[in-house]
C-alpha cells in the first residue's frame, strides 16, 4: 500500500512538473513607473514577468517573484518608465533604405535649409563628399518650399547654375513630387510639348509651355519609378541601419504604406534569410492589385520572419501642403501651378476608385485609403457604404491622414467602423500655411483627435515617415500642443492629453492592424514589447513631452536598441548579425540621437511609392 502511495505521489508530481516549469520567468522587470496602457485611464503595475518573449504576469511584484528561478533575470528599472514598445501607424520603410544615398534638404528644425541657395550648398556638398561624377544622379529629401525666404518654388533654372552636367531631383516633402534641373527632365522626357496627365502637374515658365522643374503626382510617378536602383544586396544590408531608425526612438513595429510587387518580393527575402528584427507590416498597392490578389506567393494577415502583408492600400488624392488634396471649396491661394478656383484632384476617377474599394473588401481583405481633403474624404466614405459595410462587419478600413476632415464625417465614421490614422506634425510644420490656403476655421479641425475620440473612435497618430521625423514624443507633442512653427495654435479645441496622445502610438495602431491582442498594451499573453524611457510621458506636460530619451528598446524579451551600450561609428554595423538578431557585443548598438546610416555604395534611390 505504501509502496502504490508513493508511485501516485511519483505520478502525480511528473504531472505537476511541467506546469511549475512553465511558469518560471525568464526575465522579471520591477522598481520602475510601468504604464500598462490598459484601459481609458493610465494604470500601472509593480513588474513584469516575461516568458519566451510573451507577457507571463503584469501585476504586483509579489506574485511576480513568485515565478523567479536561478536563472531569472531580474531587470530593476532604477525608477524609470517602460511602457509597450511604440508601432508606426503609418510610413514609408523603404524610405529608410533610400535616405543613405540622399541630401537632407529640408527646413529647421529637420535640416539646415533656409532658401534656394542653402538648399543648393547641400546639394553641392553631398555631391562632394559621395564623390558622384558628372553624368550621375544627385538626389535630395524634404524639399519644402513653403518655408522658402523667396516663397516660392525652386526652378530647374536655379539647379541648373550649380549642376549643369548632373541629373538632379528635390524630393518634395510630402513625397508626391519633385524639382528636376533640365539634364534630369531630359532624362524623364519632359519638354514643351509634353501634355500634363491627368491627375497630375507640370509647372511652366512664364511661356506657359517650357517645363519649370515641378512635377506633382501623376507626372511625377514615373519619374520616381525608373530611377537607378540600387542592387538587392546592397538594400539587404541596409536592413539592419533602416530598422534602427525605429528601433532607437522606441519603435518595436514597423510599417511600409504602400508597397510595390518588387518591394513586397525584397521584403519577403529579407525575412527569409532572418533580417528583419522588428515587426515590419506591409500595404501593397492598389496599382498592382492584379500581381498579388490571388497569388499564393502573397499570404495576408499572418506574420512570417517578423513580416507580414497587412492590406491593401488606395492613395485618392495628394498632399494638402503640396495643394493636391482634393477640397470640396477651392484652395484661398490657388493651384500648386498657379491654377485658379482649384480644388485638386483625385488619383483616379471616384466610379473607379469606388469600384476597387468593393472589390478588395469582398475578399476579405482589409482596405487602407489615402484621404487628405475634404472631398476625398467624402468618396472613401461613400465606396465603403456601397460595399455593403457597416461597424457590425468589424473591417477596421484606416483613412490615413483624414486630415481636412469636417465635423459630419465623424458620425459616419462610427456608423461604418471607418478609423482614421490622423497626422497632428502638421499642426507645426504646416500649420500657418494650411491657414493660408483653406482659411482659419477649416485649419482648426485638422486631425480632430479629441472630437474623434468623444465619439468613441479609435484613432492613431502617425510620423508618415520620412515627411517628417519618426520622434514619438515630437508626435504626442502636437497632439497636446497644435501649434505651428510661428507659435499659433491651431485648433485649441482639439488638444488632448498625454494619455490620449500615448494611445495614437501604442493601443490604437495595434487595434487598427486588428493585432490590440498581440501588441500595444502591458498585459498577459501579449508580447514583450517594451521601451524604456527616462520618465512617464503620461505625466508628461507640452513644455516636457520632447524632453523625454529612449533608453533601451526591447522586442519579445530581447534589447534591439540601447542608448548607454551605444556606440555611433558605422563601422559598428559591422558587428551586427542579423540571424540572431544582435551585436556581437552590445556595446556597438547604435544610439537614436546620431541618425547617421554606415557609408554604403547605393546609385540612386530606390523607386517607391510617393509618401503622403
Amino acid at each position: 500500500m505504501k509502496k502504490s502511495t508513493l508511485s501516485l505521489a511519483t505520478i502525480l508530481l511528473s504531472l505537476i512538473h511541467p506546469l511549475i516549469a512553465e511558469d518560471n520567468a525568464d526575465t522579471i522587470y520591477h522598481n520602475g513607473s510601468i504604464l500598462t496602457m490598459d484601459g481609458e485611464k493610465a494604470s500601472y503595475v509593480e513588474a513584469v514577468a516575461v516568458k519566451d518573449g510573451k507577457i507571463l504576469f503584469a501585476g504586483l511584484k509579489e506574485k511576480a517573484f513568485a515565478l523567479k528561478k536561478d536563472s531569472t533575470k531580474l531587470r530593476d528599472l532604477e525608477g524609470k518608465a517602460m511602457l509597450p514598445g511604440f508601432i508606426d501607424p503609418h510610413g514609408h520603410f523603404m524610405f529608410a533604405l533610400s535616405m543613405v544615398n540622399q541630401a537632407n534638404v529640408s527646413l529647421p528644425p529637420v535640416g539646415p535649409v533656409t532658401d534656394i541657395p542653402s538648399m543648393v550648398k547641400q546639394l553641392e556638398d553631398h555631391r562632394n563628399s559621395k564623390s558622384i561624377p558628372e553624368g550621375e544622379w544627385i538626389v535630395g529629401y524634404g524639399y519644402d518650399p513653403n518655408g522658402l525666404k523667396e516663397k516660392r518654388d525652386a526652378t530647374k533654372a536655379d539647379l541648373d547654375k550649380a549642376f549643369p552636367n548632373h541629373r538632379v531631383m528635390v524630393i518634395h516633402v510630402s513625397g508626391h513630387g519633385a524639382v528636376l534641373n533640365s539634364k534630369a527632365l531630359e532624362w524623364a522626357k519632359i519638354s514643351s510639348t509634353t501634355q500634363t496627365p491627368p491627375g497630375g502637374v507640370i509647372a511652366r515658365m512664364a511661356d506657359g509651355n517650357e517645363p519649370a522643374g515641378l512635377l506633382m503626382e501623376t507626372a511625377y510617378l514615373p519619374v520616381l519609378e525608373n530611377l537607378p536602383q540600387p542592387s538587392e544586396r546592397e538594400l539587404l544590408e541596409l536592413m539592419g541601419p533602416a530598422q534602427m531608425l525605429y528601433a532607437q526612438e522606441g519603435y518595436t513595429h514597423a510599417q511600409e504604406g504602400f508597397t510595390h510587387i518588387k518591394d513586397m518580393n525584397f521584403l519577403q527575402k529579407a525575412a527569409a534569410e532572418g533580417r528583419i528584427f522588428l515587426d515590419i507590416i506591409s500595404l501593397p498597392g492598389f496599382t498592382e492589385a492584379p500581381k498579388f490578389m490571388g497569388n499564393n506567393k502573397y499570404v495576408f494577415g499572418k506574420y512570417e520572419n517578423n513580416f507580414k502583408f497587412q492590406g491593401v492600400k488606395f492613395t485618392q488624392d495628394g498632399s494638402p501642403q503640396g495643394k493636391t488634396a482634393h477640397v470640396t471649396t477651392p484652395f484661398l491661394t490657388g493651384g500648386p501651378a498657379g491654377e485658379k478656383n482649384w480644388v485638386g484632384e483625385t488619383t483616379q476617377p471616384k466610379e473607379d476608385f469606388q469600384k476597387q474599394v468593393k472589390a478588395i473588401l469582398d475578399t476579405g481583405l482589409q482596405v487602407f485609403i489615402h484621404a487628405n481633403g475634404d472631398a476625398t474624404i467624402d468618396q472613401s466614405i461613400e465606396a465603403i457604404e456601397k460595399s455593403g459595410i457597416t461597424a457590425k462587419d468589424d473591417r477596421r478600413t484606416v483613412v490615413i491622414h483624414s486630415q481636412f476632415q469636417r465635423p459630419d464625417h465623424l458620425p459616419k465614421y462610427v456608423e461604418l467602423g471607418m478609423t482614421p490614422s490622423y497626422f497632428t506634425n502638421h499642426t507645426f510644420f504646416w500649420g500657418d500655411v494650411h491657414i493660408e490656403n483653406i482659411g482659419r476655421e477649416k485649419a482648426n479641425f485638422i486631425s480632430p483627435v479629441k472630437s474623434a475620440s468623444a465619439k468613441g473612435i479609435i484613432y492613431s497618430n502617425h510620423t508618415d515617415f520620412n515627411v517628417t521625423p519618426l520622434d514619438p514624443f515630437f508626435v504626442m507633442w502636437s497632439a497636446m500642443a497644435r501649434t505651428s512653427r510661428t507659435g499659433v495654435v491651431v485648433g485649441e479645441n482639439e488638444r488632448i492629453d498625454a494619455y490620449t496622445a500615448l494611445q495614437g502610438i501604442t493601443t490604437g495602431p495595434a487595434w487598427q492592424i486588428f493585432e490590440e491582442d498581440r501588441k500595444g498594451r502591458i498585459k498577459k499573453g501579449l508580447l514583450a514589447d517594451f521601451v524604456i524611457l527616462s520618465t512617464d510621458p503620461a505625466k508628461a506636460t507640452t513644455a516636457t513631452m520632447r524632453d523625454i530619451q529612449v533608453l533601451e528598446t526591447i522586442k519579445e524579451d530581447k534589447v534591439v536598441f540601447s542608448q548607454s551600450k551605444h556606440k555611433s561609428t558605422a563601422s559598428h554595423w559591422d558587428k551586427y548579425d542579423p540571424l540572431l538578431h544582435t551585436f556581437s557585443n552590445a556595446k556597438d548598438c547604435p544610439c537614436r540621437h546620431h541618425q547617421q546610416l554606415p557609408e554604403k555604395t547605393v546609385q540612386g534611390n530606390n523607386a517607391i511609392m510617393a509618401a503622403e
